[in-house]
């Protein structure tokens, strides 16, 4: 972890400090009391950003958020959210900081772009449906909450999961389809408690946030990819 921090540009600071912003007054006006769900936003906001840049530290923020988030799920029976998070998502956030700290690229401010092969394409379908199968009768048995939006949930979350394991720019694109997800599911409940609306807005936050690390990861693709093929033709050029 004595990798370099990575600089953020005007925009990425300008899109964390808004994000932070928007998690804070919406807590102050809807909210007021679930410190947690403040905690965990403030933390989930600050890991996007990082993972946007492609950073380990990244990945450690987001197993601490998915702790956090867990508890906060388990609080409002959404066992779905609480299995996923805690079951799925914290170990494969460490599963994925360990990928990320081994494939650095250039001095270490970024990780180095995957690729999914073509084996994995073929596969992830057949994983995707027998976790969501197997969640779905799970949750039924806990009696979760929103049980339709609370399994799509478990599919996007473990899309996301699986390419940010495997360093994919398109974990951003499952987040986000997550996000969207997880943005109706917290509106339901913010329909009975009001509270509520600071985590929806939280996700709108993430939202925003998934949808520039996309962006910026298929910059970083190009990026790496037009040094690498320098790289090899100097390479060559040298040996003639």
């Amino acid at each position: 972890m004595k990798r370099k921090i990575p600089r953020l540009t005007r925009f990425e600071l300008a899109l964390w400090m808004g994000s932070l912003l928007t998690v804070l007054l919406s807590f102050l006006i809807f909210d007021r009391e679930g410190y947690m769900s403040l905690v965990a936003s403030l933390i989930g906001v600050s890991a996007l950003i990082f993972c946007a840049k492609g950073h380990p530290i990244g990945q450690v923020l987001v197993v601490i958020f998915s702790f956090f988030y867990g508890v906060i799920s388990y609080v409002c029976a959404y066992y779905g959210e609480m299995i996923t998070y805690m079951g799925m998502s914290l170990p494969m956030a460490v599963a994925s900081l360990i990928s990320w700290l081994k494939n650095p690229y250039g001095d270490g401010a970024e990780v180095a772009v995957g690729r999914i092969t073509r084996r994995e394409k073929m596969l992830l379908p057949l994983l995707v449906t027998l976790v969501t199968v197997a969640f779905y009768f799970i949750l039924r048995a806990l009696g979760t909450a929103s049980l339709p939006v609370s399994t799509l949930s478990v599919a996007t979350s473990f899309l996301a999961v699986y390419m940010t394991m495997r360093r994919s720019p398109y974990y951003a694109v499952y987040y986000a389809a997550n996000d969207v997800v997880l943005i109706v599911l917290w509106t339901i409940a913010a329909v009975k408690d009001s509270g509520y609306i600071s985590v929806v807005a939280c996700f709108a936050a993430f939202l925003a946030n998934d949808i520039y690390g996309f962006v910026n990861w298929r910059r970083m693709e190009r990026r790496q990819a037009a040094e690498c093929a320098a790289a090899e033709q100097t390479g060559s050029q040298t040996l003639t």
